[in-house]
């Protein structure tokens, strides 16, 4: 083995829970371990340990490793030197970490997606308490948040956290990389319970088609049977066009999102706080979502300072259709959420729809009418959605829903 030195993390006095390790191979002398820590009292000798064991799992007996910690949990720890062994070192085996109970759950098609959490792919201090905010969604992003020459580093990183992170339940969505790169990052995260993969930049079925094929690849190879959902994103003038196709290309894509920053540059105008420029995009991308049966899914608001204006524009998303939004910070999830659930008034219409439509029901009746109005399935599924999510999200009562049918039953 020739001498050779690699890095891997970051250090800088802003970086928290993370590290930079520095790897140099030698050809004799053994292992030597340089470490500076802030918790090297309590933890020196656990994180020592845990460098000579991975060290080992990758057959290194000669190197100087130093480590710079400044509060790196053991999967990040692990994902650091995993990635400079990796740089320097020709080997396929992973070192997994445990893989924790709580991550081991899959998500529906129909789950509520209110609010995705974007959170950088190579910034562990983002992670490790994400789940705490209680968004519907979290997103380990190995895209746009990623410089390139640290995306190697994310995928093992982001596999990590997917093993290792509670999430408290938020759906767990990975969004990978275009093209060639994308379908690599897939091997990285398909084997560990990831729920939805977020397709960046995408334009036609047939980008669909190429992820799908890998992902059933990689399932095939690993006996995996929890399903992997897909959430495209619109983020062009041709994507949008092409919107009703995209949707509609797979019962694996349970939502489309589109992207207005990526969207507005291709259309060579500014982006703007009331929309405008995007109205028509907007709307497209719900129609094609709607008409497909998929949940559509409005792009992010860059403001993380101004609460009012981001009310505004989730009031007018709700008005257009969406059903979603995405977060650049966890101070917007609450204001998304309450935008996006249902009102008092829409609950109480609600009730009404349903108790009238299990009376009609009960009775035989072929006709519902409340008022003067005709209530038809469509009507009454609607109608059921917000009594639902009025019950997840503590606006109603479960015992309305016992008190009013179960007894009937």
């Amino acid at each position: 083995m020739n001498e050779a030195v690699a890095t891997a993390g970051n250090s800088d006095p802003k970086v928290r829970s993370d590290c930079a390790i520095t790897l140099h191979l030698k050809t004799e002398g053994g292992i030597i371990i340089d470490l500076k820590s802030k918790v090297q009292t309590l933890y020196g000798t656990s994180i020592r340990k845990q460098c000579f064991e991975i060290l080992n799992f990758f057959g290194i007996r000669d190197a100087y490793l130093k480590v710079e910690d400044s509060g790196a949990l053991p999967f990040v720890i692990s994902a650091r030197l995993e990635s400079a062994v990796k740089k320097i070192v020709s080997v396929d085996k992973e070192y997994l970490p445990d893989f924790i109970e709580e991550n081991k759950y899959t998500t529906t098609p129909d789950k509520f997606r209110f609010t995705r959490l974007y959170l950088p792919g190579n910034t562990p201090g983002l992670m490790i308490n994400a789940g705490l905010h209680s968004p519907d969604c979290i997103i380990l992003d190995l895209e746009d948040s990623v410089a390139p020459d640290k995306k190697d580093e994310a995928r093992i990183l982001v596999r990590n956290a997917l093993r290792q992170v509670n999430f408290y339940g938020a759906e767990r969505m990975v969004r990978i990389n275009q093209g060639e790169m994308g379908l690599d990052d897939l091997r990285y995260v398909i084997p560990h319970n990831v729920n939805l993969i977020l397709i960046p930049k995408c334009e036609s079925p047939e980008i669909i088609y190429n992820v799908e094929k890998n992902i059933a690849e990689i399932k095939n190879r690993f006996n995996l049977t929890n399903p992997v959902y897909l959430m495209p994103i619109v983020e062009s003038a041709l994507g949008v066009e092409r919107s009703f196709e995209i949707a509609s290309s797979s019962v694996n894509v349970v939502a489309v999102a589109i992207g207005l920053e990526d969207l507005t540059a291709d259309l060579g105008v500014p982006r703007t706080a009331g929309g405008d420029e995007s109205f028509y995009a907007r709307s497209r991308v719900v129609m094609a979502a709607k008409a497909s049966g998929k949940q559509p899914i409005d792009s992010v608001f860059s403001d993380v300072a101004d609460m009012e204006g981001l009310m505004k524009n989730v009031l007018i998303s709700k008005s257009l259709g969406f059903e979603g939004m995405g977060c650049i910070h966890p101070r917007q999830i609450p204001v998304i959420q309450k935008g996006f659930s249902p009102g008092q008034e829409e609950i109480e219409k609600s009730k009404k729809i349903i108790t009238a439509y299990e009376d009609a029901m009960n009775k035989g009746v072929g006709v519902v009418a409340l008022g003067s109005k005709m209530i038809d399935p469509p009507v009454v599924s609607r109608a059921q959605k917000v009594i639902t999510l009025a019950v997840k999200m503590g606006l109603l009562s479960e015992d309305w829903i016992h008190e009013n049918f179960e007894e009937k039953e």
